[in-house]
């Protein structure tokens, strides 16, 4: 049986507000260090300075507050690549894509070991998305992509933007996760972007090289 995911309750003071952040913030330290596994309700509370039952107000059990926490790491993923498509609307479908592959390394490289433990040693039923965040960041890739038509030869731009999402997402994932150690940034973020470039192209590039 899987336990319940869902806060007890939403905090509406800012008392609290500023507790249940404190304890979202220990959650995350806790985790980057020791792992899914290694994470109890008891070291959180310790840590943050709150009692137990303070957290239990608030979440009814470990896997809820991980949840929280997952939640709110997806939020700022969301956040930060509306912010980073908006700013390239205007600007060449090359650096609009390397804007994009580019900021969402960043992010996951600040909080890279935070990252590897949401992303390897959660459960699976943890980890499901919010389709109306994703629907948001498509929806910027669709404008993105339509501003630059001309350059595009993939004919449904609305299923280009979300393979777009899709492939960028998972790159960055696995460089974050296993290429880093191995390779530059400066290669990786080039890779990338080359390959969603590509995909965008794809049918260009095949004519050029039959031609040819």
């Amino acid at each position: 049986m899987k336990p319940t995911l869902k806060p007890r309750k939403t905090p509406t003071q800012t008392r609290s507000r500023d507790m249940v952040e404190i304890i979202l913030e220990t959650t995350a330290r806790i985790l980057a260090k020791r792992g899914y596994a290694g994470t109890n309700t008891n070291l959180i509370a310790k840590t943050a300075g709150v009692s137990v039952g303070s957290i239990y107000q608030y979440f009814p059990n470990k896997d809820s507050l991980i949840a929280a926490l997952h939640r709110q790491h997806a939020m700022k993923m969301r956040e930060m690549m509306i912010s980073v498509l908006s700013g390239s609307r205007k600007s060449t479908l090359r650096q609009a894509m390397e804007a994009l592959v580019g900021a969402l390394l960043d992010a996951h490289s600040v909080e890279s070991q935070l990252h590897k433990v949401l992303e390897l040693e959660f459960p699976l039923y943890l980890k499901k998305g919010d389709s109306s965040s994703d629907e948001d960041i498509a929806g910027c890739i669709r404008e993105i992509l339509e501003g630059h038509r001309s350059e595009i030869t993939q004919p449904d731009l609305d299923l280009a933007a979300h393979v777009v999402l899709l492939m960028v997402r998972s790159f960055v994932h696995h460089a974050v996760l296993e290429l880093a150690p191995r390779f530059r940034r400066s290669e990786i973020e080039k890779a990338i972007s080359q390959a969603v470039l590509g995909y965008l192209t794809l049918a260009a590039a095949k004519s050029d090289l039959s031609a040819g």
